[in-house]
């Protein structure tokens, strides 16, 4: 008599409910701003390549802040050290959320987005450094490609108008925050030196007495605010790259409801913070960080020197690669199965559209090439991999949206109007859990 084998896990099948209530709303949220995102890096170049571009450069390299706190920034690095700490924090409510109780609390639903996103970085990063040190270059922007930026990502879906099912967008999202944990770990690691050790003591003491807050249900905004900005300046003033608080705090926050409350407290700040990471903060780093000079030499540049090459083939190629051999390794030697309604092909543009790394690509980009003259280049580079990334994309997923659709239409479709749409009520063969 054989032994009964486990059940295989639906990969890109009908999410359960709440966690479609929940990503429904944090993709909505993202798709407008990655809207917003796309016009200001538009406004950034049109800017930085117009005769007013030394308005652009004046208002960029302006200086305000607090000398004596250590705190006399630039206006593009308050935009890239402090209004970025608040979408780390984002990323950070929404990683604890999906460990908590999301896609990645299981072992059987967590390991193929994981495993794509982890191959998803090193392959980009892997090929990064085989071209650069082919050309006889810098090894510096090895992690440069390695992010996917979602709501640039959803931007494009937006304009091209396609109808990709719930959980392909869920798994894009998962794919991100998985991203945006390896980028804030390489960010941390790699990207901090000269430490004040009293100052990462002093945010480390700050992280503390917001976790004992927290666990002691302590409510009230004039607890965490204050607390969080101290934590941030002394993060800020530690060596370490500010934005590391912000996604500390974010793990930090509670993302389970206790008796009586209609909401965690992560998914309160989320509903709050959200809006303003993805409409604000991400769009004011983008006009303050995209505005390269394009010219025919610049733009040679890109696809001659070869760090940028690096950077461009690590976008385009490295992230389908990564994240298409990921997910058939996943679903080849693990439990997971493929929804059998959608192919490969949809895995492909998926990959492909994942190389979009805008945000977190130009924030490392910064950190890795300090010599303003560098990043410019590293800069271009991204914008130009991840127009490439998103031009193949919409050519690889308009082809397949009638298939798109009509699964998309199945999902909505709510018969007795009850706000529930009728797929969870009779169940589907695309693989509800």
């Amino acid at each position: 008599m054989t032994e009964a084998r486990p059940p295989r896990t639906t990969v890109f099948g009908v999410l359960p409910w709440p966690e479609r209530q929940a990503i429904t709303e944090a993709l909505r949220t993202e798709t407008v701003g990655g809207l917003v995102l796309l016009a200001a890096a538009v406004v950034a170049l049109v800017w930085a390549n117009s005769p007013w571009s030394a308005a652009y450069e004046s208002v960029r390299d302006f200086h305000f802040g607090i000398p004596a706190l250590g705190l006399d920034l630039s206006v593009g690095h308050w935009t890239a050290d402090g209004l970025l700490a608040v979408f780390f924090l984002v990323a950070g409510i929404e990683l604890k959320r999906e460990l908590v109780v999301g896609e990645l609390r299981t072992p059987a639903t967590a390991a193929l987005p994981v495993i794509a996103a982890l191959c998803g970085m090193a392959v980009p990063a892997a090929l990064y450094t085989l071209v650069a040190a082919s050309g006889g270059g810098s090894l510096h922007g090895w992690a440069v490609p390695m992010a996917t930026d979602i709501a640039f990502a959803l931007a494009v879906l937006a304009v091209i108008s396609t109808h990709l099912p719930s959980a392909l967008r869920a798994f894009l999202l998962t794919l991100a925050v998985v991203d945006d944990l390896g980028a804030i770990l390489i960010i941390a690691v790699f990207f901090t030196s000269g430490l004040n050790f009293w100052a990462l003591g002093g945010a480390f003491a700050g992280l503390v007495l917001f976790y004992v807050l927290q666990r002691l249900r302590v409510r009230g905004w004039w607890w965490y605010v204050p607390l969080g900005v101290a934590t941030w300046a002394l993060m800020y003033n530690s060596g370490v790259h500010a934005t590391v608080a912000g996604v500390a705090m974010g793990l930090i926050l509670r993302t389970t409801r206790d008796k009586g409350e209609a909401a965690s407290p992560g998914a309160r700040v989320s509903h709050l913070v959200h809006p303003v990471s993805a409409g604000v903060a991400v769009p004011l780093f983008a006009l303050f960080a995209a505005g390269v000079t394009v010219s025919g030499g610049a733009l040679g540049r890109v696809f001659t020197d070869p760090e940028p090459l690096g950077v461009v083939t690590g976008l385009v190629v490295g992230k389908i690669l990564g994240i298409f051999l990921g997910t058939y390794l996943a679903a080849r030697f693990t439990r997971a199965r493929l929804n059998p309604d959608l192919a490969w092909a949809d895995v492909f543009g998926l990959a492909t559209l994942a190389g979009i790394g805008f945000t977190v690509a130009l924030l490392i980009g910064e950190l890795a090439f300090p010599d303003p003259s560098e990043a410019e280049h590293i800069k271009a580079a991204v914008l130009v991999g991840s127009l490439i990334a998103a031009a193949l994309a919409a050519v690889l997923l308009r082809r397949r949206n009638r298939l798109y659709k009509r699964l998309y239409e199945e999902e909505e479709r709510d018969d007795d109007a009850d706000g529930i749409p009728d797929i969870y009520q009779t169940g589907s063969r695309s693989g509800a859990r």
